[in-house]
């Protein structure tokens, strides 16, 4: 991104882009959650709170979590716009499957250079999304965050577009894509069961039973 940016090591990116996505997603950024989220010790997580308020990059309130400065925001934004733009050059450039590039991201996010970034986002077109349908931050840190609804929270007779889906369970990946449950595909509810059971919908004119779990998983408009 534009301008000279702190350089933060793979762990201060990766907790910065954690409280992001809890924050974007409304809920409150407890230590708890961090913890859940990245999968360490709520002590680690205290521990580190207090590192990255020392660096301006997040202020923490007893009892109630968590917030990132612009600093931290910024920061989260760069490791997003990495991660999501490698995934969209190893899909669109490499032939990988959007099963299998989540992981690969993880780990290049924190070696390459925003320079490199930059150079793969021009090569493959400079793609707004990447391939789960996450908005790509743009260089200078801008970014659109998709709004939509999940799928399991549409009523019966409800038509929308896919617009974005997890990208982490690269099962879930190959199971939504047997579905042709991909952005940009057109649904139609036909039915909620009860109870949690499973939702009847229209995936571009095919009918398709899919589990809640699995509808709760897919962001539409």
């Amino acid at each position: 991104m534009a301008g000279a940016e702190a350089t933060f090591t793979g762990s201060v990116e990766d907790y910065l882009k954690a409280i992001y996505d809890i924050e974007r997603a409304g809920g409150r950024a407890s230590t708890t959650l961090i913890a859940e989220r990245l999968v360490v010790a709520p002590a680690s997580v205290t521990g580190m709170v207090r590192r990255l308020a020392a660096q301006g990059l997040l202020t923490h309130q007893r009892y109630h979590g968590v917030r990132l400065t612009e600093s931290g925001r910024r920061g989260a934004l760069r490791t997003l716009r990495r991660h999501r733009v490698i995934e969209a050059y190893l899909v669109r450039a490499l032939g990988y499957g959007w099963d299998e590039v989540h992981q690969e991201a993880e780990q290049l996010e924190h070696a390459a250079s925003d320079a490199l970034v930059d150079r793969m986002a021009e090569l493959i077109g400079e793609p707004r999304v990447d391939p789960h349908g996450a908005p790509i931050p743009s260089r200078d840190g801008a970014v659109e965050e998709t709004a939509g609804a999940w799928l399991a929270e549409l009523a019966a007779g409800r038509r929308a577009r896919v617009v974005r889906v997890d990208d982490e369970d690269p099962g879930l990946l190959r199971r939504l894509a047997e579905l042709s449950l991909r952005p940009g595909a057109l649904v139609q509810v036909e039915a909620q069961a009860p109870s949690g059971g499973p939702v009847t919908v229209l995936v571009n004119g095919h009918r398709q039973a899919i589990s809640r779990a699995l509808a709760e998983r897919v962001l539409v408009q």
